[in-house]
Formats: C-alpha cells, sequence, structure tokens
C-alpha cells in the first residue's frame, strides 16, 4: 500500500517491477489507518511529512497502535533527513529518497521478503542451527560487535535482526546497509551522511545511516566490499564513538552496536590487502556462521513450510511427500533465497492444497555452461516463453559465464573485459546464486573437477 500519489512513485510502479503487486493509493491519514486495519499489507509507504506538518514517525505511532506488522518505508526529500531519522527510530523498515528508481524498491522488496522469514519463534529444527541461535542469544545480551560468515542467502540478515529483537537495543532503530548494493560514489554520503554543500546537488544537510542507528544496531551486509579508504574512516568512527558528516568538522557522539556480514573470506582478503586488518578484529570481536542450506536438511522442509505461511497465511496449501523429499535432494546453491522463490513459484504452479513434486519446478540437475538459467525451471521453451526481461538476464549470465571462463574465474580481468567495476561484477555473481545458478560447477572441468575458481 502506498501514501499518498506522488508522480515520481507512480512512474516507478509503471514498470514491469510492480506488474505483481497489489497497490492501493490512499489520499488522507484515516484512510490509510483505516485501511491497515482491513487487512494486513506487506508494505507501506508513506511521506516523511504528510499533510499539515504529520510527521512520519507519528504516523508509525499510529499503525503500531493498530498492530500494524507491515514493514514501513519513508519517503523522503533531500532536505527532511531530521524526519527520516525520527521515523526510523519508531521502526521504520527503511527510506526511499526522492526521486528514485525501480531497482531501489526492489531491494527493498527482496529484502522484505527475506525479513519475512523471521519470526518470534525461530525456524531451527538442526543441531547446527540450535546451536547458532543459542550463541546468538548469549552474544545479545552484550554489545560486542559480531561479524556472521555465510553463503549468500542463508538468512545473515535475519540472524542480525534476531541479534537486535534479543538485545537491550531492540527498541531502538535497526538499520541496514548493503556495501555491495550502493554505488562507490555515493557509500560515503550514505554511510556518514552529509552537510549542506559538501558536494554538487547537496542541498541540504542529510544524516547517514551510522547516524540514523543511534541508540540501536547498524548492520553493514557484505562488508568485504567497502572500499579501503571508507574502511579507514569506518574505523576511526568505531573506535572514537563519534561521525562527522561530510564536508563538516561537528563531531556527533554515537551509541550503536554494529553488526556485520560478508560471503567471503575476510582472512583471505587480510592476507592478500583488500581488508584493513584493524578493522577486521574490530568487527570479529564475535564470529558466527551461517551455514549453507545443504548442509542442515533438517531445516529445509520446516522452512518450507513456514514460507509457504508467509506467503499464504490462510495456510490451506501443503506439500506432499514426494515434494518434501525432491526440497531434501536439492543442494540448494540459493539458499534459504532461492527456498522463498521455490515456494512462490509452487504456490502459482499448483491447482490445489496440494504442492505436487513437479510443482517445484526444480531442475533434474545443476545448470550447463550453455544454459545457466536452466535452475529457475525446467520446462521447454514453448511452454515457458521467456519474457524480454527474462531474455535480458539470460543472456547476462550467459557473457559473465562465458567471460569468466575466458579469464580462468579473474574477476578483476573479468569486470575490466565487460566495461563494470568489480564490485557490480560480485552483485551480479550474488545474483546469480541466489537464482540457484552454481557458478563454481558452470567453471569446473568436463570432468566435474574443479580447474577454474573465483579469483580476484
Amino acid at each position: 500500500m502506498f501514501h499518498p500519489r506522488h508522480e515520481a512513485l507512480e512512474q516507478v510502479l509503471a514498470s514491469s517491477i510492480a506488474a505483481d503487486l497489489n497497490i492501493e493509493w490512499v489520499t488522507s491519514l484515516p484512510e490509510c489507518l483505516a485501511k491497515v486495519a482491513e487487512q494486513q499489507w506487506d508494505m507501506v509507504l508513506i511521506p516523511a511529512i504528510f499533510g499539515e506538518g504529520v510527521e512520519a514517525a507519528e504516523i508509525i505511532q499510529q499503525l503500531h497502535w493498530q498492530d500494524c506488522r507491515s514493514a514501513v518505508v519513508v519517503l523522503s526529500e533531500v532536505h527532511q533527513a531530521a524526519q527520516v531519522t525520527r521515523a526510523l527510530k519508531k521502526g521504520a523498515m527503511d527510506y526511499l529518497l526522492l526521486p528514485f528508481e525501480a531497482h531501489h524498491l526492489n531491494q527493498l522488496l527482496q529484502r522484505m521478503a527475506v525479513m519475512k522469514t523471521q519470526s518470534s519463534q525461530v525456524v531451527a529444527e538442526s543441531e547446527q542451527s540450535r546451536q547458532l541461535f543459542q550463541l546468538a542469544q548469549r552474544v545479545a545480551q552484550t554489545d560486542a560487535s559480531v561479524l556472521i560468515n555465510g553463503e549468500s542467502g542463508t538468512g545473515k540478515e535475519v540472524l542480525a535482526q534476531f541479534i537486535h529483537r534479543s538485545s537491550a537495543r531492540e527498541n531502538g532503530p535497526f538499520v541496514a546497509i548493503n556495501c555491495a548494493a550502493i554505488p562507490e560514489t555515493m557509500i560515503e554520503s550514505i554511510l556518514f551522511g552529509h552537510s549542506k554543500g559538501a558536494f554538487t546537488g547537496a542541498v541540504s544537510a542529510n544524516a547517514g545511516k551510522l547516524e540514523m542507528a543511534n541508540n540501536g544496531t547498524l548492520f553493514l551486509d557484505e562488508i568485504g566490499e567497502l572500499p579501503m579508504t571508507l574502511q579507514t574512516k569506518l574505523l576511526r568512527v568505531l573506535q572514537e564513538r563519534e561521525v562527522e558528516r561530510l564536508g563538516s568538522h561537528q563531531k556527533i557522539k554515537l551509541n550503536i552496536r554494529v553488526l556485520a556480514a560478508t560471503n567471503q573470506n575476510l582472512e583471505s582478503a587480510v592476507a592478500e590487502g583488500r581488508f584493513r586488518t584493524d578493522l577486521y578484529y574490530r568487527l570479529n570481536v564475535f564470529p558466527l556462521t551461517c551455514p549453507p542450506l545443504r548442509e542442515r536438511p533438517e531445516d529445509i522442509v520446516p522452512l518450507a513450510k513456514h514460507l509457504l505461511k508467509c506467503h499464504q497465511p490462510q495456510g490451506t496449501s501443503m506439500f506432499t511427500e514426494a515434494a518434501k523429499q525432491r526440497l531434501r535432494e536439492y543442494p540448494w546453491p540459493g539458499n534459504v533465497r532461492e527456498l522463498d522463490n521455490v515456494v512462490q513459484r509452487a504456490l502459482v504452479m499448483s491447482r490445489g492444497c496440494l504442492i505436487r513434486e513437479e510443482e517445484l519446478m526444480l531442475p533434474a540437475m545443476m545448470a550447463t555452461a550453455s544454459q545457466p538459467m536452466a535452475v529457475l525451471g525446467n520446462v521447454d521453451e514453448e511452454t515457458q516463453p521467456l519474457n524480454l526481461q527474462q531474455s535480458r538476464k539470460q543472456a547476462e549470465f550467459e557473457t559473465i559465464i562465458a567471460t569468466l571462463k575466458r579469464f580462468n574465474g579473474h574477476r578483476n580481468k573479468t569486470a575490466q573485459e565487460l566495461g563494470v567495476t568489480t564490485r557490480a561484477l560480485r552483485y551480479k555473481i550474488q545474483t546469480m546464486r541466489e537464482q540457484g545458478v552454481d557458478i563454481e560447477k558452470l567453471l569446473a572441468g568436463t570432468d566435474g573437477t574443479a580447474e577454474q575458481t573465483l579469483i580476484n
């Protein structure tokens, strides 16, 4: 549900990203509250200031009074940093700076989908998962920095949210930033904030994510992608517990707890000089590792049932025994995020209350080099034609794989050849993994041995 109408927002929603969204516009706060009372919405977008000076924080408070469980995102103009900060402290999930592009909304929708997997009762049937959440519960009682390791899609942000909710800071803001998803030219301003006139286009002061997380928790996802220059600056902030906005010499005191996550081997990055040793040890006070889904098969079916309930609250669908067995046997290269995609797809394909094995649309085998998108379903071209967006994505994936093979898995050379930054290439590779593409297998030799691996 979006509130109220905005030209830039309407343009975004006219894009293909909103094709499957149920959108409702409202024009007043009472109408918004009435709609929320009628049914549960996945997301509510509200302006930083509405009508006659009503702030987003006040609207969020009223939504909480109605026991609204929707994710709240604030639409902000560049001069509304103070209002955004207050809204985040009241529990807003994030904010979008107007005008924004469709992929910004898509990132939030993906984050929200992952966060929906969490609940007051964590799904942890395997011994590995139980031990992990027991450790997380213990470290949550302290303010120690935590470094969460794990493959893409294993639920690192869910674990970070669990630590925040289990800590003394649970009533403070939880502010997340994906260091891999933000262009290098913007990440410094987004993380540290800026003063008016700090750079071209900075028409007003804006608080950074560090400042917004004050009295709460800051979650730095994909910390290994943070540029070296900003690693130095972040280390200083963590040591001194104060931050200066870009273009300002005023020091702002911070009271934050820092959680970081990575799908890289940061020890290797330190050894290779790509990550600061002192920052690594500052963040790695208490390491936790989210195991891949293939290593905790006891969690697969309970997680699938939980996701099924999230996407179908009325709870009428269930998996057949054959479907459950297929879920257990599949290696899940995209982990929980891929499982979530499969569950949503199965709900679309199922013709009744029972979800059968074939309706999972899992591949009979992992993707081949000539068919990296085969993991999205083993249907032929006649029965499942690709639309233009899917065709472009498949062509892009095939080009990336072919170029990686040509340069023996060397990411820097591949990025240079493709005309993108290494960070952008890593993000695309991460997206491929989330969609079930087994990169390492595609780069392996024909005899199954890993002749090529991803290197920098």
